[in-house]
Protein backbone atom coordinates (compact mmCIF):
# COMPACT_ATOMS: atom_id res chain seq x y z
CA UNK A 1 0.00 0.00 0.00
CA UNK A 2 1.21 3.57 -0.69
CA UNK A 3 -0.58 6.27 0.95
CA UNK A 4 -0.92 9.14 -1.71
CA UNK A 5 -2.97 12.10 -0.12
CA UNK A 6 -5.10 12.76 2.97
CA UNK A 7 -7.00 15.85 3.02
CA UNK A 8 -9.98 17.43 4.60
CA UNK A 9 -12.81 17.61 2.25
CA UNK A 10 -15.95 18.63 5.06
CA UNK A 11 -16.46 19.28 8.49
CA UNK A 12 -15.17 15.81 10.27
CA UNK A 13 -15.08 14.05 6.77
CA UNK A 14 -11.39 12.52 5.12
CA UNK A 15 -10.21 12.08 1.97
CA UNK A 16 -7.04 9.15 1.70
CA UNK A 17 -6.01 8.20 -1.51
CA UNK A 18 -3.96 5.25 -1.57
CA UNK A 19 -2.56 2.83 -4.01
CA UNK A 20 -2.67 -1.12 -4.09
CA UNK A 21 0.46 -2.09 -5.57
CA UNK A 22 0.21 -4.27 -9.45
CA UNK A 23 2.39 -7.00 -8.00
CA UNK A 24 -0.19 -6.76 -5.07
CA UNK A 25 -3.20 -6.93 -7.40
CA UNK A 26 -2.03 -9.29 -9.66
CA UNK A 27 -1.13 -11.58 -7.12
CA UNK A 28 -4.78 -11.75 -5.81
CA UNK A 29 -6.37 -11.82 -8.98
CA UNK A 30 -4.37 -15.40 -9.58
CA UNK A 31 -5.56 -16.39 -6.69
CA UNK A 32 -9.00 -15.87 -7.31
CA UNK A 33 -9.21 -17.04 -10.67
CA UNK A 34 -7.36 -20.45 -9.31
CA UNK A 35 -10.26 -20.39 -6.45
CA UNK A 36 -13.14 -20.07 -9.38
CA UNK A 37 -11.76 -21.68 -12.36
CA UNK A 38 -12.76 -25.44 -11.31
CA UNK A 39 -16.43 -23.75 -11.09
CA UNK A 40 -16.11 -22.38 -14.59
CA UNK A 41 -17.03 -23.60 -18.43
CA UNK A 42 -15.54 -22.86 -21.13
CA UNK A 43 -16.07 -24.56 -24.58
CA UNK A 44 -13.10 -26.60 -25.65
CA UNK A 45 -11.42 -26.77 -22.52
CA UNK A 46 -12.64 -29.31 -19.47
CA UNK A 47 -14.44 -28.14 -16.82
CA UNK A 48 -12.00 -25.95 -14.92
CA UNK A 49 -8.97 -25.58 -17.06
CA UNK A 50 -9.47 -23.43 -19.20
CA UNK A 51 -6.53 -20.59 -19.11
CA UNK A 52 -6.67 -17.32 -17.35
CA UNK A 53 -6.59 -15.32 -20.26
CA UNK A 54 -8.91 -17.33 -22.22
CA UNK A 55 -11.79 -16.89 -19.59
CA UNK A 56 -11.02 -13.07 -19.22
CA UNK A 57 -11.82 -13.06 -22.96
CA UNK A 58 -14.70 -14.12 -23.11
CA UNK A 59 -15.85 -12.66 -19.73
CA UNK A 60 -13.96 -9.64 -19.91
CA UNK A 61 -10.02 -8.38 -18.60
CA UNK A 62 -11.93 -7.55 -15.21
CA UNK A 63 -13.91 -10.42 -14.23
CA UNK A 64 -11.98 -11.61 -11.27
CA UNK A 65 -10.97 -7.80 -10.09
CA UNK A 66 -14.12 -7.51 -8.00
CA UNK A 67 -13.42 -10.62 -5.95
CA UNK A 68 -9.55 -9.65 -5.43
CA UNK A 69 -9.91 -5.92 -4.67
CA UNK A 70 -12.89 -7.48 -2.14
CA UNK A 71 -9.88 -9.00 -0.46
CA UNK A 72 -7.14 -6.79 -0.44
CA UNK A 73 -8.90 -3.36 0.28
CA UNK A 74 -10.09 -4.29 4.23
CA UNK A 75 -6.47 -4.29 4.93
CA UNK A 76 -4.71 -1.67 2.37
CA UNK A 77 -7.75 0.46 3.89
CA UNK A 78 -6.49 -0.55 7.62
CA UNK A 79 -2.80 0.74 6.79
CA UNK A 80 -3.63 3.81 4.69
CA UNK A 81 -5.65 4.74 8.11
CA UNK A 82 -2.80 3.90 10.38
CA UNK A 83 -0.12 5.46 8.27
CA UNK A 84 -2.36 9.10 7.87
CA UNK A 85 -3.42 9.01 11.76
CA UNK A 86 -6.80 9.49 11.65
CA UNK A 87 -8.94 8.36 13.93
CA UNK A 88 -12.21 6.91 11.87
CA UNK A 89 -15.93 6.63 13.49
CA UNK A 90 -18.05 4.49 11.26
CA UNK A 91 -17.40 2.98 7.89
CA UNK A 92 -15.97 4.16 5.19
CA UNK A 93 -17.36 4.95 1.18
CA UNK A 94 -15.11 3.20 -1.19
CA UNK A 95 -14.68 4.29 -4.46
CA UNK A 96 -11.85 2.71 -7.14
CA UNK A 97 -9.96 4.48 -9.81
CA UNK A 98 -8.24 3.69 -12.54
CA UNK A 99 -5.51 0.81 -12.86
CA UNK A 100 -1.86 2.06 -13.87
CA UNK A 101 1.57 0.47 -13.86
CA UNK A 102 1.81 1.57 -10.42
CA UNK A 103 -1.71 -0.26 -9.33
CA UNK A 104 -4.98 0.31 -8.31
CA UNK A 105 -5.85 3.92 -7.28
CA UNK A 106 -7.63 3.63 -4.00
CA UNK A 107 -10.26 6.74 -2.80
CA UNK A 108 -11.71 6.41 0.76
CA UNK A 109 -14.32 9.36 2.13
CA UNK A 110 -13.49 8.35 6.42
CA UNK A 111 -15.93 10.19 9.02
CA UNK A 112 -13.49 10.71 11.84
CA UNK A 113 -13.67 11.47 15.53
CA UNK A 114 -14.93 14.95 15.61
CA UNK A 115 -13.24 18.01 18.17
CA UNK A 116 -14.91 17.25 21.47
CA UNK A 117 -14.72 20.37 24.04
CA UNK A 118 -16.23 20.03 27.62
CA UNK A 119 -17.57 23.37 29.28
CA UNK A 120 -17.52 21.06 32.74
CA UNK A 121 -17.13 18.02 34.00
CA UNK A 122 -15.87 18.35 37.50
CA UNK A 123 -18.80 19.30 40.80
CA UNK A 124 -21.45 17.62 38.24
CA UNK A 125 -24.44 17.58 40.58
CA UNK A 126 -27.33 14.96 40.87
CA UNK A 127 -29.63 13.72 43.57
CA UNK A 128 -29.51 10.20 44.81
CA UNK A 129 -32.64 8.84 45.58
CA UNK A 130 -32.43 6.83 48.24
CA UNK A 131 -35.25 3.97 49.18
CA UNK A 132 -35.58 2.62 52.59
CA UNK A 133 -35.92 -0.82 52.87
CA UNK A 134 -39.52 -1.75 54.78
CA UNK A 135 -41.11 -4.29 56.22
CA UNK A 136 -43.16 -5.30 53.59
CA UNK A 137 -39.78 -5.84 50.87
CA UNK A 138 -38.41 -7.87 53.34
CA UNK A 139 -41.56 -10.42 53.74
CA UNK A 140 -41.97 -10.06 49.67
CA UNK A 141 -38.22 -11.65 49.34
CA UNK A 142 -38.89 -13.98 52.13
CA UNK A 143 -42.47 -15.17 50.80
CA UNK A 144 -40.52 -15.77 47.40
CA UNK A 145 -38.36 -17.86 48.82
CA UNK A 146 -41.31 -20.17 50.55
CA UNK A 147 -42.81 -20.04 46.96
CA UNK A 148 -39.64 -21.52 45.47
CA UNK A 149 -39.78 -24.17 48.23
CA UNK A 150 -43.51 -25.09 48.13
CA UNK A 151 -44.74 -27.91 47.14
CA UNK A 152 -47.73 -29.74 45.19
CA UNK A 153 -49.91 -32.03 47.61
CA UNK A 154 -52.80 -34.08 47.04
CA UNK A 155 -56.57 -33.20 47.79
CA UNK A 156 -58.92 -36.28 48.64
CA UNK A 157 -61.01 -35.26 51.34
CA UNK A 158 -63.05 -32.40 49.76
CA UNK A 159 -64.61 -30.80 47.08
CA UNK A 160 -62.59 -28.43 45.06
CA UNK A 161 -61.83 -24.67 46.11
CA UNK A 162 -60.59 -21.36 44.50
CA UNK A 163 -56.61 -21.42 44.14
CA UNK A 164 -56.72 -25.44 44.09
CA UNK A 165 -54.90 -26.91 40.83
CA UNK A 166 -57.76 -29.25 39.20
CA UNK A 167 -56.77 -32.06 36.73
CA UNK A 168 -59.55 -32.00 34.40
CA UNK A 169 -60.66 -33.55 30.74
CA UNK A 170 -63.08 -30.51 28.84
CA UNK A 171 -64.56 -31.06 25.84
CA UNK A 172 -66.38 -27.84 24.68
CA UNK A 173 -69.35 -27.24 22.17
CA UNK A 174 -70.87 -24.10 20.41
CA UNK A 175 -74.88 -24.55 19.49
CA UNK A 176 -73.92 -28.16 20.51
CA UNK A 177 -70.92 -28.30 18.11
CA UNK A 178 -67.27 -28.80 18.91
CA UNK A 179 -64.91 -26.65 17.89
CA UNK A 180 -61.41 -26.37 17.39
CA UNK A 181 -58.75 -26.04 20.91
CA UNK A 182 -62.29 -26.58 22.80
CA UNK A 183 -61.49 -29.99 24.09
CA UNK A 184 -57.74 -31.14 26.01
CA UNK A 185 -57.56 -34.36 28.54
CA UNK A 186 -55.48 -34.36 31.85
CA UNK A 187 -55.21 -30.30 32.19
CA UNK A 188 -54.29 -28.98 35.25
CA UNK A 189 -55.93 -25.22 35.79
CA UNK A 190 -55.00 -23.68 38.82
CA UNK A 191 -59.07 -21.98 39.85
CA UNK A 192 -58.70 -18.41 39.65
CA UNK A 193 -55.37 -18.02 38.04
CA UNK A 194 -58.01 -16.53 34.92
CA UNK A 195 -56.33 -18.51 32.40
CA UNK A 196 -59.67 -19.41 30.84
CA UNK A 197 -62.33 -17.69 30.17
CA UNK A 198 -64.60 -15.65 32.62
CA UNK A 199 -66.54 -17.91 34.47
CA UNK A 200 -65.25 -21.39 33.65
CA UNK A 201 -62.98 -21.75 36.92
CA UNK A 202 -65.30 -20.68 39.46
CA UNK A 203 -67.77 -23.13 37.96
CA UNK A 204 -65.05 -26.20 39.00
CA UNK A 205 -65.22 -25.02 42.59
CA UNK A 206 -67.48 -26.98 44.73
CA UNK A 207 -67.38 -30.37 42.41
CA UNK A 208 -65.76 -33.36 43.72
CA UNK A 209 -62.88 -35.99 42.63
CA UNK A 210 -64.41 -37.76 39.62
CA UNK A 211 -67.78 -35.95 38.56
CA UNK A 212 -68.47 -34.76 35.28
CA UNK A 213 -70.91 -32.15 34.81
CA UNK A 214 -71.35 -28.95 32.72
CA UNK A 215 -69.75 -25.61 32.68
CA UNK A 216 -71.71 -22.64 31.06
CA UNK A 217 -69.55 -19.77 29.74
CA UNK A 218 -69.57 -16.86 27.36
CA UNK A 219 -66.71 -16.14 25.22
CA UNK A 220 -65.77 -12.49 25.61
CA UNK A 221 -66.64 -9.96 22.55
CA UNK A 222 -63.00 -9.65 22.36
CA UNK A 223 -62.22 -13.11 21.80
CA UNK A 224 -59.26 -13.72 19.19
CA UNK A 225 -61.40 -16.44 17.53
CA UNK A 226 -63.87 -14.23 15.47
CA UNK A 227 -66.03 -17.19 15.29
CA UNK A 228 -66.51 -17.55 18.94
CA UNK A 229 -66.76 -13.93 19.89
CA UNK A 230 -69.82 -13.80 22.34
CA UNK A 231 -70.93 -16.82 21.48
CA UNK A 232 -72.19 -19.10 24.87
CA UNK A 233 -70.59 -22.54 25.20
CA UNK A 234 -71.31 -25.68 27.30
CA UNK A 235 -68.23 -27.06 28.63
CA UNK A 236 -68.04 -31.01 29.87
CA UNK A 237 -65.38 -31.13 32.58
CA UNK A 238 -64.78 -34.34 34.34
CA UNK A 239 -62.60 -33.34 37.64
CA UNK A 240 -59.57 -36.20 37.99
CA UNK A 241 -57.63 -34.79 40.77
CA UNK A 242 -57.25 -31.84 43.33
CA UNK A 243 -53.68 -30.44 44.47
CA UNK A 244 -52.81 -27.35 46.78
CA UNK A 245 -49.76 -25.64 47.35
CA UNK A 246 -48.36 -26.18 50.79
CA UNK A 247 -45.87 -22.98 52.33
CA UNK A 248 -43.20 -24.46 54.47
CA UNK A 249 -44.14 -22.79 57.85
CA UNK A 250 -42.39 -19.61 58.52
CA UNK A 251 -39.58 -20.78 61.71
CA UNK A 252 -36.22 -21.54 62.27
CA UNK A 253 -36.50 -25.03 60.54
CA UNK A 254 -37.42 -22.66 57.24
CA UNK A 255 -34.23 -20.20 57.56
CA UNK A 256 -32.32 -23.46 58.45
CA UNK A 257 -33.41 -25.31 54.84
CA UNK A 258 -33.20 -21.77 52.65
CA UNK A 259 -29.73 -20.10 54.23
CA UNK A 260 -26.98 -20.77 56.09
CA UNK A 261 -28.47 -19.08 59.31
CA UNK A 262 -29.94 -20.76 62.30
CA UNK A 263 -32.79 -18.76 63.13
CA UNK A 264 -35.56 -16.73 61.01
CA UNK A 265 -34.79 -13.31 62.58
CA UNK A 266 -30.70 -14.35 61.33
CA UNK A 267 -32.52 -14.84 57.70
CA UNK A 268 -34.64 -12.22 57.77
CA UNK A 269 -31.76 -9.08 58.91
CA UNK A 270 -30.04 -11.16 55.85
CA UNK A 271 -32.66 -10.48 53.23
CA UNK A 272 -33.13 -6.67 54.88
CA UNK A 273 -29.19 -6.34 54.14
CA UNK A 274 -29.34 -7.69 50.39
CA UNK A 275 -32.17 -5.78 49.35
CA UNK A 276 -30.44 -2.70 50.81
CA UNK A 277 -27.45 -3.46 48.50
CA UNK A 278 -29.73 -3.90 45.73
CA UNK A 279 -31.64 -0.40 46.04
CA UNK A 280 -28.01 1.61 46.64
CA UNK A 281 -27.10 -0.28 43.71
CA UNK A 282 -29.98 0.91 41.59
CA UNK A 283 -29.84 4.18 43.15
CA UNK A 284 -25.90 4.33 42.34
CA UNK A 285 -26.93 3.62 39.02
CA UNK A 286 -29.62 5.81 38.78
CA UNK A 287 -27.16 8.80 39.36
CA UNK A 288 -24.32 7.79 37.47
CA UNK A 289 -27.23 8.10 34.55
CA UNK A 290 -27.78 11.91 35.81
CA UNK A 291 -23.94 12.27 35.97
CA UNK A 292 -23.90 11.17 32.46
CA UNK A 293 -26.71 13.41 31.47
CA UNK A 294 -25.21 17.03 33.28
CA UNK A 295 -22.15 15.55 30.92
CA UNK A 296 -23.41 15.58 27.98
CA UNK A 297 -25.14 18.85 28.36
CA UNK A 298 -21.49 20.35 28.61
CA UNK A 299 -20.63 18.56 25.46
CA UNK A 300 -19.62 21.03 22.55
CA UNK A 301 -19.12 18.88 19.08
CA UNK A 302 -19.87 18.68 15.51
CA UNK A 303 -21.12 14.94 15.51
CA UNK A 304 -21.13 13.19 11.90
CA UNK A 305 -24.65 11.79 11.67
CA UNK A 306 -22.65 8.16 10.66
CA UNK A 307 -21.54 7.99 14.19
CA UNK A 308 -25.34 7.86 15.50
CA UNK A 309 -26.38 5.51 12.49
CA UNK A 310 -23.79 2.91 13.07
CA UNK A 311 -24.52 3.52 17.24
CA UNK A 312 -28.34 2.25 15.76
CA UNK A 313 -27.30 0.04 13.71
CA UNK A 314 -25.18 -1.93 16.61
CA UNK A 315 -28.13 -1.59 18.69
CA UNK A 316 -30.27 -3.48 16.54
CA UNK A 317 -27.87 -6.10 15.70
CA UNK A 318 -27.71 -6.39 19.27
CA UNK A 319 -31.25 -6.67 19.76
CA UNK A 320 -31.89 -8.95 17.10
CA UNK A 321 -29.16 -11.70 18.74
CA UNK A 322 -31.41 -11.11 22.14
CA UNK A 323 -34.47 -12.17 20.66
CA UNK A 324 -32.83 -14.92 18.69
CA UNK A 325 -32.54 -16.45 21.97
CA UNK A 326 -35.54 -16.49 22.88
CA UNK A 327 -36.88 -18.05 19.36
CA UNK A 328 -37.76 -14.90 17.33
CA UNK A 329 -35.75 -13.37 14.67
CA UNK A 330 -36.69 -9.62 13.50
CA UNK A 331 -38.94 -10.19 10.35
CA UNK A 332 -41.59 -12.81 12.85
CA UNK A 333 -41.35 -9.84 15.27
CA UNK A 334 -41.84 -7.13 12.60
CA UNK A 335 -45.24 -9.55 11.30
CA UNK A 336 -46.39 -9.60 14.87
CA UNK A 337 -46.19 -6.01 15.91
CA UNK A 338 -46.83 -4.48 12.20
CA UNK A 339 -43.37 -2.49 12.96
CA UNK A 340 -40.82 -2.12 10.46
CA UNK A 341 -36.81 -2.60 10.63
CA UNK A 342 -37.72 1.56 10.53
CA UNK A 343 -39.51 1.92 13.25
CA UNK A 344 -37.35 0.01 15.70
CA UNK A 345 -34.43 2.37 13.98
CA UNK A 346 -36.62 5.51 15.19
CA UNK A 347 -36.74 4.20 18.68
CA UNK A 348 -33.31 3.24 19.19
CA UNK A 349 -32.05 6.54 18.13
CA UNK A 350 -32.31 8.50 21.15
CA UNK A 351 -30.90 5.95 22.84
CA UNK A 352 -27.97 5.83 20.52
CA UNK A 353 -27.38 9.77 20.48
CA UNK A 354 -26.90 9.71 24.03
CA UNK A 355 -24.86 6.71 23.88
CA UNK A 356 -21.91 8.48 21.08
CA UNK A 357 -21.90 11.54 23.09
CA UNK A 358 -21.31 9.79 26.53
CA UNK A 359 -18.69 8.03 24.85
CA UNK A 360 -17.29 11.30 23.47
CA UNK A 361 -17.58 13.02 26.33
CA UNK A 362 -15.47 10.62 28.37
CA UNK A 363 -13.12 9.82 26.03
CA UNK A 364 -12.29 13.75 25.94
CA UNK A 365 -11.88 13.50 30.20
CA UNK A 366 -9.64 10.59 29.47
CA UNK A 367 -7.33 13.13 27.56
CA UNK A 368 -7.79 15.84 30.02
CA UNK A 369 -7.07 14.12 33.46
CA UNK A 370 -4.30 12.27 31.02
CA UNK A 371 -5.85 9.05 32.42
CA UNK A 372 -3.78 5.69 31.77
CA UNK A 373 -4.21 2.45 32.91
CA UNK A 374 -1.19 0.10 34.32
CA UNK A 375 0.03 -2.87 33.71
CA UNK A 376 -1.43 -3.82 36.70
CA UNK A 377 -4.85 -2.81 35.87
CA UNK A 378 -4.54 -4.48 32.43
CA UNK A 379 -3.84 -7.94 33.90
CA UNK A 380 -6.33 -7.68 36.17
CA UNK A 381 -8.83 -6.91 33.92
CA UNK A 382 -7.75 -10.16 31.75
CA UNK A 383 -7.89 -12.22 34.87
CA UNK A 384 -11.56 -10.82 35.67
CA UNK A 385 -12.08 -11.58 32.02
CA UNK A 386 -10.90 -14.94 31.54
CA UNK A 387 -12.38 -16.06 35.50
CA UNK A 388 -15.89 -14.74 33.97
CA UNK A 389 -15.75 -16.81 31.21
CA UNK A 390 -13.94 -19.88 32.56
CA UNK A 391 -11.02 -19.44 30.46
CA UNK A 392 -7.05 -19.68 30.67
CA UNK A 393 -5.92 -15.75 30.98
CA UNK A 394 -3.52 -16.65 28.11
CA UNK A 395 -6.75 -17.66 26.03
CA UNK A 396 -8.59 -14.19 26.64
CA UNK A 397 -5.14 -12.65 26.39
CA UNK A 398 -5.09 -14.00 22.02
CA UNK A 399 -8.21 -13.13 21.97
CA UNK A 400 -8.61 -9.62 22.74
CA UNK A 401 -6.28 -6.94 21.73
CA UNK A 402 -4.48 -5.00 24.46
CA UNK A 403 -5.18 -1.77 23.17
CA UNK A 404 -8.93 -2.36 23.42
CA UNK A 405 -8.89 -3.78 26.87
CA UNK A 406 -6.61 -0.71 27.92
CA UNK A 407 -9.22 1.63 26.31
CA UNK A 408 -11.95 0.46 27.68
CA UNK A 409 -10.35 0.44 31.19
CA UNK A 410 -9.67 4.40 30.66
CA UNK A 411 -13.52 4.66 29.94
CA UNK A 412 -14.44 2.94 33.40
CA UNK A 413 -11.58 5.29 35.14
CA UNK A 414 -12.77 8.42 33.45
CA UNK A 415 -16.70 7.54 34.74
CA UNK A 416 -15.23 6.60 37.69
CA UNK A 417 -13.57 10.13 38.09
CA UNK A 418 -16.67 12.17 37.48
CA UNK A 419 -18.39 10.59 40.03
CA UNK A 420 -15.92 11.00 42.38
CA UNK A 421 -15.93 14.93 41.35
CA UNK A 422 -19.62 15.31 41.35
CA UNK A 423 -21.71 16.97 43.70
CA UNK A 424 -24.00 13.76 44.73
CA UNK A 425 -27.16 15.16 47.63
CA UNK A 426 -28.66 12.06 48.92
CA UNK A 427 -32.71 12.31 48.92
CA UNK A 428 -35.38 10.50 50.36
CA UNK A 429 -37.75 8.75 47.91
CA UNK A 430 -41.26 10.26 48.14
CA UNK A 431 -44.09 7.99 48.50
CA UNK A 432 -46.01 7.71 45.47
CA UNK A 433 -49.24 7.06 45.57
CA UNK A 434 -50.28 3.23 43.86
CA UNK A 435 -51.29 2.84 40.19
CA UNK A 436 -54.70 1.13 39.59
CA UNK A 437 -54.66 -1.91 38.40
CA UNK A 438 -55.17 -2.01 34.47
CA UNK A 439 -57.92 -3.88 33.37
CA UNK A 440 -56.87 -7.28 31.27
CA UNK A 441 -57.06 -8.26 27.74
CA UNK A 442 -57.12 -11.30 25.72
CA UNK A 443 -54.53 -11.30 23.09
CA UNK A 444 -53.45 -13.95 20.16
CA UNK A 445 -50.58 -16.51 21.30
CA UNK A 446 -48.40 -14.89 18.44
CA UNK A 447 -48.82 -11.40 20.07
CA UNK A 448 -48.36 -12.78 23.85
CA UNK A 449 -45.14 -14.30 22.25
CA UNK A 450 -43.92 -11.29 20.72
CA UNK A 451 -44.46 -9.12 23.86
CA UNK A 452 -42.31 -11.75 25.86
CA UNK A 453 -39.68 -11.70 23.39
CA UNK A 454 -39.80 -7.98 23.20
CA UNK A 455 -37.57 -6.13 25.22
CA UNK A 456 -36.82 -2.23 26.76
CA UNK A 457 -34.60 -1.32 23.50
CA UNK A 458 -32.67 1.16 26.09
CA UNK A 459 -31.37 1.14 29.35
CA UNK A 460 -30.82 4.26 31.84
CA UNK A 461 -28.40 2.48 33.28
CA UNK A 462 -26.54 1.25 30.51
CA UNK A 463 -22.98 2.71 30.52
CA UNK A 464 -21.23 3.40 27.11
CA UNK A 465 -19.94 0.54 25.24
CA UNK A 466 -16.43 0.43 23.13
CA UNK A 467 -15.58 -2.40 21.47
CA UNK A 468 -13.10 -4.67 21.88
CA UNK A 469 -11.37 -6.13 18.75
CA UNK A 470 -10.24 -9.83 18.31
CA UNK A 471 -7.31 -10.90 17.07
CA UNK A 472 -7.60 -13.05 15.17
CA UNK A 473 -10.05 -10.61 12.88
CA UNK A 474 -8.32 -8.27 10.83
CA UNK A 475 -7.47 -4.80 12.54
CA UNK A 476 -10.24 -2.33 12.35
CA UNK A 477 -10.69 1.47 13.64
CA UNK A 478 -13.03 2.07 16.71
CA UNK A 479 -16.38 1.73 15.51
CA UNK A 480 -15.82 0.99 11.98
CA UNK A 481 -16.37 -2.02 9.92
CA UNK A 482 -14.20 -3.02 6.92
CA UNK A 483 -14.95 -2.04 3.55
CA UNK A 484 -16.68 -4.51 1.82
CA UNK A 485 -17.55 -3.08 -1.81
CA UNK A 486 -15.43 -1.97 -4.80
CA UNK A 487 -18.26 0.13 -6.16
CA UNK A 488 -18.78 3.73 -6.28
CA UNK A 489 -21.01 3.84 -3.32
CA UNK A 490 -21.01 3.28 0.70
CA UNK A 491 -20.89 -0.04 2.16
CA UNK A 492 -23.67 -1.47 4.47
CA UNK A 493 -23.42 -2.76 6.48
CA UNK A 494 -48.20 -18.96 26.44
CA UNK A 495 -51.56 -20.08 26.88
CA UNK A 496 -54.19 -18.37 25.34
CA UNK A 497 -58.18 -18.50 26.56
CA UNK A 498 -59.80 -20.93 26.40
Amino acid sequence: MSLKNTKTTEKNTVELEFVIAKETFEAEVLKVYKKNAPKINIPGFRKGKAPKSIIEKMYGKGVFYEEALNNLIPAEYEAAVKESGIEPVAQPEISVGDITDEGVEITAKVFVKPEVSLKSYKGLEAEKVVKKVTDEDVDRDVNAARERNSRMIDITDRAAAMDDTANIDYLGKVDGVAFDGGAAKGYDLKLGSGQFIPGFEDQIAGHNIGETFDVNVKFPEEYHAEELKGKDAVFTVTLNALKVKQLPELDDEFAKDVSEFDTLAEYKADVKAKIEKRYNDAADSAVMEKIYDALIANVEADIPQAMFDQEVDGMVNDYAYRMQSQGLDLDTYFKYTGTTINDLKAQMKPQAERQVKVRLALEKVVELEKIEPTEEDITAEYKAIADAYKMEIEKVQEALEKDAVKKDLAMRKASEFIKDNAKITEVAEEKKETAKPKAKTTKKAAEKTAEKAEEKTSDTAEKPKTTRKKKTEEPKAEGEEKPKTTRKKKTETAESDK
